[in-house]
């Protein structure tokens, strides 16, 4: 059986993605490819739904833990990282399944995708700007600028906003207008689960529920002490956002409880609309009884050069 170099399960948080990615794994003499931003940080475990070594099932599992609750995400770092794990697990033969629901993460990882430079000037004022005003106000600002790129980012995530302005600013273009075309690295397929929105928030405000009954706010208060509160970008996790403020005793338990689920909701919308967006994912209902054979049967079906459309 013979299938495409990279297969990716893609979708929204809580649709059954890592458990799709092994099952595929196992069939198809596969290893799984982490693409999940937050579950790049070593002690998140709880709060990002990762894997118990038990629920891996023998799958080797890569780009998990590899960076610092104090390292600031780079999806043009992650793009490198993944590329080089993809050609390591092909070289030995066996199949890289990419998993994870960081949009921008999996298009790093299988598209032909130039990330724009940086310029450190516009960069610090407009992180002076964020730390002064607000991502609300700067996501405003976003808003007016390019709708699109406002869509899919959340009011609350202060450094995407600041990246998106950033692009903005320095090559005169939408940030949206800075994503590549369709184009894939790979021959390469997205399998996309689909779960009514709401059967999908309703799995959310369990999982959040579980998390805390597994020891997230623990988790959290661990990992403050290891610099998470001055972390750009795990610092401001869901989830973990949320207890901190708990934590300094801002907001009572039960309100960072509530405020993660309604977050983690919208950001399941934003991640199914970005997903939409590309015409070469094929969906699959998360519950159908076939689920299995119909990846596999996507993940092995023949095609003629680097699919650009959803077949």
């Amino acid at each position: 059986m013979t299938s495409r170099d990279v297969i990716a399960v893609v979708g929204p948080t809580a649709a059954g993605k890592s458990d799709l990615a092994v099952d595929l794994a196992l069939r198809l003499d596969g290893e799984a490819v982490n693409a999940d931003s937050m579950q790049l940080y070593r002690g998140m475990d709880v709060g990002t739904a990762k894997l118990a070594r038990a629920e891996m099932r023998g799958v080797p599992h890569h780009l998990l833990d590899i960076w610092d609750v104090t390292v600031t995400a780079s999806a043009a770092e992650y793009q490198r990282l993944a590329a080089a794990a993809v050609a390591e697990i092909g070289a030995r033969g066996r199949v890289p399944v990419l998993v994870g629901g960081s949009g921008l993460y999996v298009r790093a990882a299988l598209d032909h995708f130039e990330f724009p430079g940086t310029d450190p000037g516009v960069r610090a004022r407009l992180e002076a700007e964020l730390a002064e005003a607000g991502p609300a106000a700067l996501h405003g600002r976003l808003r007016d600028r390019d709708p699109e790129a406002a869509a899919v980012i959340l009011p609350s995530n202060g450094r995407r906003i600041v990246r998106a302005l950033e692009v903005i600013e320095i090559t005169g273009r939408p940030f949206s207008a800075t994503l590549p075309e369709h184009r894939y690295r790979y021959d390469a397929v997205q399998i996309g689960l689909t779960v009514p929105r709401p059967e999908l928030e309703a799995r959310i405000a369990l999982r959040v529920e579980r998390m805390w009954e597994a020891g997230l706010v623990d988790e959290v208060r661990a990992l403050e002490k290891a610099g998470l509160r001055d972390g750009l970008t795990a610092g401001r996790a869901l989830g973990y956002a949320q207890v901190l403020r708990f934590l300094a005793g801002e907001w009572t338990e039960d309100h960072a409880k509530e405020e993660t689920i309604r977050l983690t909701r919208r950001f399941a919308r934003r991640q199914e609309s970005w997903f939409r967006r590309d015409p070469r994912v094929h969906w699959l209902p998360y519950d159908a009884p076939d689920l299995l054979d119909r990846a596999v049967a996507l993940a092995t079906e023949p095609v003629q050069g680097h699919e650009t459309t959803a077949g």
